[in-house]
């Protein structure tokens, strides 16, 4: 860690400074937490077995053509993630963000690709949240019927984890009666509904306006699917990128090369 002590220095000052957080949180964000890590084929068949004797590669299960193809098969991925982000405790550095939004006078607002929920399981307000893949503790028709959006509250799926497979009946649509899918952006994805969405990210845009010394705290985001590299460098503050792999930034920013929960813990040793 003293390799980085300078900039850790620098991050903690930009903190400081701020009068508004943006955390703009990838898939890193959760590996600490426990959640697996998909990148690469390897990283994703060790979570999903079953997928892997069959052959079959993440972008081809997280894709509609899988629910219009094998619903069950579709809803054991999707069903066993859905359980294991109820289940999984947010780590640490949560509780870190949140305490340095509290000094800030307009607070913090979030900006993720994830879908798992995390950043409202770990406290923050949901309305300042902005999920740009949607959430999988949302659903919506799979034809799609129309515009509903409805809460998976009431959906328990209980998975056969030997066969990547939902045991049970499917989810519905409470309009149509046709199968019911996450409310999360696939690949190949031309039906999923983003007005949930479109309304987080007009709430940020009307809070982004209020603030005036914004620093940007970016945590594991890479370069395969960009969406949140390419928000958090066009948010107009100071960027503090959190990446163990990919960690590059512009002149005047702070790179620190190390996981999330590392980074956040050795800076906020350093904030008063």
């Amino acid at each position: 860690m003293t390799g980085h002590a300078h900039e850790l220095d620098r991050a903690a000052a930009l903190i400081e400074a701020a009068d508004g957080l943006l955390i703009c949180a990838g898939a890193g964000m959760g590996v600490d937490s426990g959640l697996p890590d998909f990148r690469g084929p390897q990283g994703f068949w060790r979570a999903y077995p079953a997928l892997a004797d069959a052959g079959i590669r993440f972008e081809e299960i997280a894709n509609p053509a899988a629910f219009a193809r094998d619903p069950a098969l579709a809803w054991g991925f999707y069903g066993h993630r859905l359980s294991l982000y109820r289940e999984t405790e947010p780590h640490a550095g949560f509780a870190s963000l949140r305490r340095w939004a509290e000094r800030m006078e307009a607070g913090a607002f979030i900006f993720t690709s994830n879908v798992d929920g995390q950043f409202q399981r770990a406290g923050f307000d949901g309305s300042r949240v902005a999920e740009c893949h949607g959430s999988l503790h949302w659903l919506q028709c799979m034809s799609p019927c129309g515009e509903a959006i409805w809460a998976a509250d009431d959906f328990a799926p209980a998975v056969d984890m030997a066969r990547c497979r939902l045991e049970g009946e499917l989810p519905r649509c409470p309009h149509c009666g046709a199968i019911a899918r996450p409310n999360v952006l696939m690949f190949g994805d031309w039906n999923w509904i983003a007005r949930r969405s479109e309304a987080q990210e007009r709430r940020l845009a009307i809070w982004r306006a209020k603030v005036e010394r914004l620093v940007v705290v970016e945590l594991g985001a890479g370069t395969r699917i960009p969406s949140v590299r390419r928000f958090s460098e066009e948010a107009g503050g100071r960027l503090v990128r959190i990446n163990p792999d990919e960690a590059w930034v512009g002149e005047g920013d702070v790179a620190l090369p190390l996981r999330a929960l590392e980074a956040l813990t050795a800076i906020e040793a350093r904030l008063g």
